[in-house]
């Protein structure tokens, strides 16, 4: 077996599924390769894709869900979508990457990936690849219906019939979870994460991410969270965002009790320093947070899937979710104020919520391998 992660520079979330397979690979030995799907097309094309995914979040947020149904729209057409055709442009040149370096298994944390394997099977029919498609949302993404994988490993079991209804094959659909790295599954004490971390070692702690690309109104939800709980010591990760960290810091200089962090690759330490987590509802980010065990506050999605992520979490008593930073800091209030309410949330998301996501697929990838080389005839 020699497995290929074909991952996406749309959100951090797609790249940190890949890594989280790639080291279950490594623990067991199987040579793989993680990849930037679009770079088979050309890096200005990955970096300008990239970009556009960047600012629109950032700056015209609505395009997301206007995006969304247009691709709804092209899901009821028997044409292959736009999305389809792009992606076929780089399927030969990624078809003799595959040949080339030997690789018989690929694992897809995004649809691109997907609709560029399914191109390369139409094209080359007899060509035998073991296709994994890996959900990084708690909804079906858009053009998933014309993609032809061996398996789509989805987030929750609640979630195969909306994937079904997508047009995603029932066979193929395998309820695995969102893999996440490993330094998500060990948890520190508070009290030694503190001390690591140089926070203090009493008093309440609030967490916010704003994910990769700094996303969110954090500046109304600093201003809350000061109004609403003042005792409280507030960590703000900006992601990449410079502008929004720079800002950030000259809004709240006089707040010794507001901490704008810098880069950091500590998130799974200082979730465990912290009381209470507030974050955008990435999948992938949610899934870090519930297989922590974090009492969480959802703020505003960007529109389309984070909006499903947010609506699964709370249905689930995973998380709560407001739609103004001045109800989400009141929700937030609340939690702190009933350690019950935040234990039986945390309880939820263990039951919810598989942490093994990451092994179980590559159990599922090489049990694949192994029945297929059984009727293959090779020893």
């Amino acid at each position: 077996m020699k497995a290929l992660i074909l991952s996406c520079n749309c959100g951090e979330g797609h790249n940190s599924a890949g890594k989280a397979l790639a080291e279950q690979f490594a623990h067991r030995g199987i040579p793989f390769a993680l990849q930037d799907t679009l770079s088979f097309d050309s890096e200005r094309t990955s970096r300008f894709i990239g970009n556009v995914h960047t600012k629109c979040a950032l700056y015209a947020p609505r395009l997301f869900a206007v995006g969304n149904q247009l691709a709804e729209r092209e899901r009821h057409t028997e044409k292959p979508s736009v999305c389809y055709r792009a992606n076929a442009t780089y399927a030969d040149k990624l078809y003799h990457y595959i040949c080339e370096n030997g690789f018989d298994t690929i694992v897809m944390p995004h649809v691109f990936p997907a609709e560029a394997l399914t191109c390369i099977r139409r094209r080359y029919p007899q060509t035998r690849l073991t296709t994994c498609f890996i959900a990084t949302d708690y909804a079906c993404a858009p053009f998933l219906n014309e993609t032809d994988v061996d398996f789509y490993c989805i987030p929750h079991e609640l979630l195969r019939p909306s994937f079904m209804e997508s047009g995603v094959p029932a066979g193929k659909i395998v309820a695995t979870g969102i893999p996440v790295r490993e330094r998500f599954l060990s948890h520190v004490d508070k009290a030694e994460a503190r001390a690591r971390l140089a926070l203090p070692g009493t008093g309440q702690i609030l967490l916010v991410m704003t994910g990769s690309m700094g996303y969110g109104n954090v500046n109304e939800l600093l201003c809350a969270l000061r109004a609403r709980i003042p005792n409280a010591d507030v960590l703000v990760m900006g992601g990449n965002n410079e502008r929004l960290k720079h800002s950030l810091r000259e809004d709240f200089a006089a707040d010794s009790r507001v901490r704008v962090l810098d880069y950091t690759t500590e998130v799974s330490l200082y979730m465990d320093a912290a009381d209470l987590l507030f974050t955008k509802p990435g999948g992938l980010s949610s899934t870090e947070a519930a297989v922590k065990g974090i009492p969480m506050i959802h703020t505003a999605p960007i529109p389309g899937w984070e909006a499903d992520n947010a609506a699964f979490f709370a249905s689930l008593g995973l998380s709560r979710t407001a739609d103004t930073p001045k109800m989400q800091a009141e929700q937030a209030a609340q939690l702190l104020a009933s350690p019950a309410a935040m234990a039986r949330m945390c309880a939820w998301q263990h039951k919810e919520i598989n942490p093994n996501a990451a092994a179980d697929i590559c159990t599922l990838l090489t049990q694949q391998k192994g029945e297929n080389c059984l009727r293959e005839g090779i020893v």
